[in-house]
């Protein structure tokens, strides 16, 4: 499974957990990685664009 997949499989989980808990844990996760903007998640991103594209 390459990245992307991942990366869109883990979004849906979060969607489903979001419409199931109140709580908007996405919006919470943004506002996280906007404020701190931590090294993995630059990373992360960077590796998403580097893989091969198909």
């Amino acid at each position: 499974m390459n990245i992307r997949t991942k990366s869109i499989l883990i979004l849906c989980l979060l969607g489903i957990v979001d419409v199931a808990i109140p709580i908007p844990i996405i919006g919470l996760f943004l506002i996280y990685v906007i404020v701190q903007k931590p090294p993995w998640f630059l990373e992360f991103v960077q590796e998403i664009y580097t893989t091969d594209q198909r």
